[in-house]
């Protein structure tokens, strides 16, 4: 059975949820740095990158998950001059080095104005049956 995840705040254009899980796969569509609270874009890449990760974080949360069952996350960066930036709020998500998943990035210069950074996120966990 599938469920879809959606976070107040952070909706769609399109109908497409935030997220989804069926069993225990948990699969999220694109997530930004936009603030849930103002449905704006922070101006700076650390503030878009914080709030990408505590965006996930709650869609981790409602789906029953956390980040220790994340297994693959792909970035998308408009510009990869701040790479450090993406580093660092990795790091604070996923401070042991020995259980960290792994995660592709690439440059997408084509994100829509004012969005920095993009990232979708494949976890597995507990089947809820």
């Amino acid at each position: 059975m599938r469920i879809s995840i959606d976070v107040p705040g952070l909706d769609h254009v399109n109908p497409v949820p935030s997220a989804s899980r069926a069993g225990c796969f948990f699969v999220t569509s694109g997530v930004s740095g936009r603030d849930p609270a103002t449905g704006r874009f922070p101006p700076t890449m650390e503030a878009q990158c914080a709030q990408m990760f505590a965006s996930l974080r709650t869609m981790l949360e409602l789906a029953g998950a956390a980040s220790e069952d994340v297994v693959k996350i792909t970035v998308w960066l408009k510009d990869r001059s701040e790479p450090a930036v993406l580093d660092c709020e990795w790091i604070a998500m996923f401070p042991d080095p020995a259980t960290r998943p792994a995660r592709s990035t690439l440059v997408n210069p084509r994100l829509d104005a004012p969005m920095l950074v993009q990232c979708d996120c494949f976890a597995v966990l507990g089947d809820p049956r």
